[in-house]
């Protein structure tokens, strides 16, 4: 069964092809981070005039690559939130159309799930039950996944996600945007040297990193910052070794076979490191590349979905706030 993934969340048009949830054939991106970078941070009307320009493009080289015509296509899964309600139109609706024209079953996407899918695109095969750790710019969750579709939420951020906080954090030091890479970029010539917070929000899976930013922000407004390159070494540190902890604590607490690590923030070199390193249980990481934003896991969460006898009507709307489901798929 081959789906045509369709995914524009937030800043990253992309299409892709996965044939039966698990064999990538296509993946293709167009990124707007050079777009974006002047300004510091995604800005929202910028993001879906850049996706109307790039999407019909982009699916059709997603389809070039992956040497497939549309009769072959069997479903085409999409990205309906959460996200920014202005891209997430783009994509619903391309979609809509092409599934209506071409009389091809669609089914919807929460983005989220699909970072969680992944994982199902590397080599080894996911194995219920598991501990799921999303992060990313917008998100820091712990969730507990005991089969497809059945996921219970164990903790989440209650202000900054990790990958928000590398942003600021980043824009403190002058590193520049996106701030992920660079604190990681920043981080390998430095060393750790700074007493900076660690909020472990005692008795709870939830996260907090405002306090870790806002003390390395009173910290340069006080000129305490001597190598640009150390602080961002402890910054990566404090926020890393709060994911880790925590992420292994909820695992063991809830009986998980693996660990599933997804998202924009899984490409750090530290974080890899660490989990692995320190996890008693074996440790899932998809390849950079399908940790940011990416239409493969939106085909791969649409296979399973389709499986599990899931389909959408032509009313499928965007929701921006979409949160995961704790019902299971069957």
């Amino acid at each position: 069964m081959k789906i045509l993934g369709i995914e524009s969340s937030c800043d990253e048009t992309a299409a892709a092809v996965v044939e039966d949830g698990v064999r990538m054939l296509s993946n293709e991106i167009s990124s707007q981070v050079d777009i974006h970078a002047r300004y510091g941070g995604v800005v929202p009307e910028v993001a879906s005039r850049q996706h109307l320009l790039a999407i019909i493009p982009v699916i059709e080289q997603a389809m070039v690559k992956a040497l497939t015509d549309w009769h072959e296509i069997d479903a085409i899964a999409v990205t309906h939130g959460p996200g920014l309600a202005g891209s997430l139109l783009v994509g619903v609706s391309v979609a809509k159309s092409i599934a209506y024209a071409k009389g091809i079953r669609l089914v919807g996407v929460n983005h989220l799930e699909g970072h969680i899918y992944a994982n199902w695109l590397a080599e080894t095969s996911p194995k219920f039950p598991l501990l799921c750790l999303i992060v990313s710019g917008g998100h820091t969750d712990l969730i507990h996944m005991r089969r497809h579709g059945d996921y219970t939420m164990l903790g989440h951020t209650l202000d900054d996600a990790a990958g928000e906080a590398f942003d600021k954090a980043a824009r403190i030091l002058g590193l520049g945007y996106p701030g992920g890479p660079a604190i990681d970029n920043a981080a390998q010539q430095g060393k750790t040297c700074l007493a900076l917070p660690y909020s472990w929000m005692s008795g709870t899976h939830n996260f907090s990193f405002s306090g870790i930013k806002s003390a390395l922000y009173r910290m340069v407004e006080e000129n305490k910052i001597d190598n640009v390159n150390d602080a961002a070494a402890s910054f990566q540190q404090a926020v890393v070794s709060i994911l880790v902890s925590k992420t292994i604590a909820a695992a063991m607490e809830c009986g998980a076979c693996q660990i599933l690590l997804s998202g924009g923030v899984a490409s750090n070199r530290l974080l890899r490191q660490r989990l692995c390193q320190d996890s008693p249980m074996p440790v899932l990481i998809p390849p950079p590349v399908l940790c940011t934003d990416n239409a493969a896991m939106i085909a791969a969460c649409g296979y399973f979905r389709l499986q599990a006898g899931v389909t959408s009507g032509m009313d499928i709307d965007v929701i921006p706030g979409f949160q995961l489901a704790k019902q299971p798929l069957s």
